[in-house]
């Protein structure tokens, strides 16, 4: 990073540090000198840096001055004193005014509702996340310059109290921020396990229509089968005597006497008929009958029937 773009470059080459040495920690120290950074919080999260120089030319500042001097005017400082109370007072004011930011745009989420993204949420608690943690990075830096700091900046330690107190009111409000923010998360987080727990719950009751509607079918079509089965018998039993009467009905057949006629229809009749009815597996079916014929009674009672104009507006209780 060149001095242009960096402000600080020339001081941290100075004590050999480096940019990553900045965020860890408020006050540097190297080669006899030191370095005083002071965090300024910029729009949509960016952070720049200013801070006093202290090395062998004396003190620098480097870094955008600040906005005003008033503030040090109104506690009498002058001089190196005055700068770096109004650097960190106006650091604090910007701290104020991003807070403030995320808060109106948390009370714009609240109204909006679930037409904002949760992703949105999560960015702000981010954001309030890094300014709650530069704002104790801060209080750090206020907190040391009442100790070897005191001979070189000449009234400044009378005048830090209203600084800390004015800094610890921006933390406790960005920490109720940032709590607003995690409430928030959770109430959408709530919202939207719920709307789950619902969808399974409705697609649970679906499913078990579905399976309610299938086992009706199966009880129909199981009383069908048996019809099936029955006629198939029937069908079977026929067939021969029916066949044989045709034959013997014809023209060609009238010199067969008229008994053996009725014999053979008998015996064409019967055979069949003793032949299909011996079978075990049949005879079991045929007996449980009864209960078979119950039950697909009380599976057609369960089956809704819906008329033509009934099949367009279905009831509640029969919609899937």
């Amino acid at each position: 990073m060149s001095e242009a773009t960096n402000p600080l470059e020339p001081a941290l080459k100075a004590i050999g540090r480096t940019s990553v040495d900045v965020s860890r920690h408020p006050i540097l120290h190297g080669n006899g000198q030191s370095l005083i950074t002071i965090c300024r919080p910029a729009e949509r999260g960016g952070f720049s840096y200013s801070a006093v120089w202290m090395g062998p030319s004396g003190i620098r500042f480097l870094g955008d001055p600040p906005a005003t001097t008033a503030f040090s005017q109104g506690h009498g400082l002058t001089g190196p004193a005055a700068e770096l109370f109004d650097r960190i007072v106006d650091s604090t004011r910007l701290y104020l005014e991003r807070i403030e930011e995320i808060d109106t745009q948390l009370s714009d989420a609240e109204q909006k509702g679930r037409s904002v993204p949760l992703r949105e949420i999560w960015s702000l608690q981010r954001r309030t996340a890094l300014l709650r943690a530069q704002l104790g990075r801060t209080y750090v830096a206020v907190a040391e310059l009442g100790g070897p700091f005191a001979d070189k900046f000449p009234g400044l330690v009378a005048a830090l109290p209203p600084l800390e107190a004015e800094l610890e009111r921006v933390q406790q409000l960005c920490a109720n921020v940032q709590q607003a923010l995690s409430d928030l998360i959770l109430l959408r987080n709530a919202e939207e396990s719920n709307r789950i727990a619902e969808s399974a719950n409705r697609l649970s009751a679906t499913s078990n229509r579905i399976a309610a509607l299938a086992n009706i079918s199966n009880i129909r079509m199981l009383g069908l089968t048996y019809i099936a089965l029955l006629l198939g018998l029937v069908s079977a039993v026929v067939l021969f005597p029916n066949t044989a009467a045709t034959i013997l009905g014809m023209p060609s057949a009238g010199w067969v006497p008229g008994w053996w006629v009725d014999i053979a229809l008998v015996v064409i009749a019967a055979v069949p008929f003793y032949l299909v009815f011996r079978l075990r597996w049949i005879r079991v079916i045929l007996s449980g009958l009864p209960s078979y014929e119950s039950r697909i009674a009380e599976g057609l009672a369960d089956l809704p029937e819906l008329s033509p104009e009934g099949a367009a507006r279905p009831e509640p209780s029969q919609r899937l």
